[in-house]
């Protein structure tokens, strides 16, 4: 019960920022706001995609949080913030985008969805509902141009 109760409040701290003053923020104004996807904003400034993400969508964008990015072996992070690997940056980033407005309810066991970045990334709900290896801790956080889903890992294309 303490642990739904924490969860659930976690939830509507993390999606509140979505609503400040009224209006919903677009999904990189969410980020901001939310304060625990700070290396996925650098990551999406880094990129050039802000103005994309700042678009009309809509958009379904599965966003690592900091501590997902921290998982990453040592030195990752600020070798693909390098210019010179703003490609790879960019297809890692467009892997966790799914065109359109996708919600929990939307999602089905074993579902294959078509990242912006072209791969397909595939939905388990076995165990919790899973984008790949990761889990996601927090969905449907709804934005002016789509929906946010939390997850706790970054994924990353085949090579």
């Amino acid at each position: 019960m303490i642990r739904t109760t924490l969860a659930l409040a976690a939830m509507a701290l993390i999606a509140l920022p979505a609503y400040a003053g009224g209006m919903k923020k677009d999904i990189v104004d969410t980020a901001v706001s939310a304060g625990s996807f700070e290396t996925l904003v650098a990551a999406v400034q880094a990129a050039g995609l802000v103005d994309t993400l700042k678009g009309d969508g809509p958009f379904t964008v599965f966003a690592p949080t900091d501590e997902a990015f921290a998982a990453l072996p040592e030195g990752t992070v600020e070798e693909l913030l390098k210019p010179e690997n703003k490609e790879q940056l960019v297809s890692i980033l467009t892997y966790h985008v799914v065109p359109g407005k996708v919600m929990s309810g939307d999602l089905s066991d074993d579902m294959a969805a078509t990242t912006v970045q072209g791969s397909d990334v595939m939905i388990d709900l076995d165990n919790g509902v899973m984008v790949e290896e990761a889990t996601v801790v927090s969905a449907d956080i709804e934005t002016s141009n789509g929906v946010i889903h939390v997850i706790d890992k970054v994924i990353l294309p085949e090579s």
